[in-house]
């Protein structure tokens, strides 16, 4: 009798221990359960911590309630100023009702996946190129809201929504960078433009204080020679100006009207002297046409003349039917 109470005994404790050890569920700390007894969702969600269920009628569905980061893989599509790009992004959402997370949708990760993919298609078609690029931050809110608006009924919220990255193709990289440096070179050229302009207002003043003093110009340019020469150049280019022979010219003229220089006397011949004296009595008087011709006559013969004198002797050539002479000349 005794044999068959103890083993009653130590076959209840099995049933009891086999029982209590398919009853028996853990819920983690980020976790809520979800218990369907028979098909039927019982009221009561459980926490975290040890519960338990009826083995074979109960079926506990755990559900994480961390935020999930999804990225949404690259849609193509065309912008509304017919620019074909690719965006990607990222979502991150999390449960916050877990009985309506199983109940209402088969996966809510699937579900919460399609939808972003949707939204940001849709997205892309209503945005120029220019928003996806530098307005980004509305195009999240945005994509945000067309998320989130079905996600609620699902047990789902979104926390943010954040475009990744927009591929575009090489040939609109090469015109958006062409743009770029033309852009650049434009304020270049007006920035060159406006530092000239400032440079030809200070040199105009410059040109003025030193058009009072000529000497200034002088220094100027020894101190421009001065620091061309310290670079140690072995050419040395140095401009002479204008300004300083006109202001040598001005300083000479006052020198050459107090003490005139004497004339240079020279020993023409008779001829020559007669021609020389008489010009400056011609000079005197108002030349008449037949004084200017004979005037003329004279000085041609005279030229005729002393180019003779100056001319070798010509000698008889050694062969009459030869026309040049001994000195070889054709």
């Amino acid at each position: 009798m005794i044999e068959e109470l103890v083993t009653a005994g130590v076959a209840l404790a099995s049933v009891g221990t086999v029982y209590a050890m398919a009853a028996a569920r853990v819920v983690k700390q980020y976790e809520r359960g979800v218990v369907l007894r028979l098909g039927k969702l019982r009221s009561g969600v459980r926490g975290p911590g040890f519960t338990m269920i009826v083995p074979f009628v109960d079926r506990l569905q755990k559900v994480n309630m961390q935020i999930v980061t999804m990225p949404v893989p690259a849609q193509e599509g065309i912008t509304r100023d017919n620019v074909t790009v690719r965006v990607d992004a990222v979502v991150y959402f999390k449960v916050v009702s877990a009985a309506d997370a199983v109940i209402r949708v088969e996966d809510y990760r699937f579900a919460v996946s399609q939808m972003a993919q949707t939204s940001l298609r849709s997205i892309i078609g209503k945005s120029e190129l220019d928003d996806l690029l530098a307005d980004r931050e509305k195009l999240n809110q945005g994509l945000e809201l067309m998320i989130d608006s079905p996600a609620v009924e699902w047990g789902v919220s979104i926390d943010r929504v954040e475009i990744k990255d927009v591929s575009l193709p090489e040939t609109m990289k090469r015109s958006m960078a062409r743009q770029a440096e033309a852009d650049r070179e434009r304020r270049a050229r007006v920035i060159n433009a406006d530092a000239e302009l400032q440079a030809s207002k200070k040199l105009a003043e410059a040109a003025g204080v030193m058009s009072e003093q000529p000497a200034a110009l002088q220094l100027r340019l020894l101190q421009t020679v001065v620091a061309v020469a310290a670079e140690k150049n072995s050419t040395l280019v140095l401009p002479f100006p204008v300004e300083l022979l006109r202001f040598l010219e001005r300083a000479q003229q006052p020198a050459q009207q107090a003490a005139p220089p004497a004339p240079q006397v020279q020993q023409p011949s008779d001829q020559t002297a007669q021609t020389q004296l008489s010009l400056p009595e011609a000079q005197q008087r108002p030349i008449q046409p037949q004084e200017l011709s004979t005037q003329a006559q004279q000085l041609l013969a005279q030229w005729q003349q002393s180019m003779q004198e100056q001319l070798p002797p010509v000698e008889t050539p050694l062969d009459p039917d030869f026309g040049g002479s001994k000195s070889g000349q054709d």
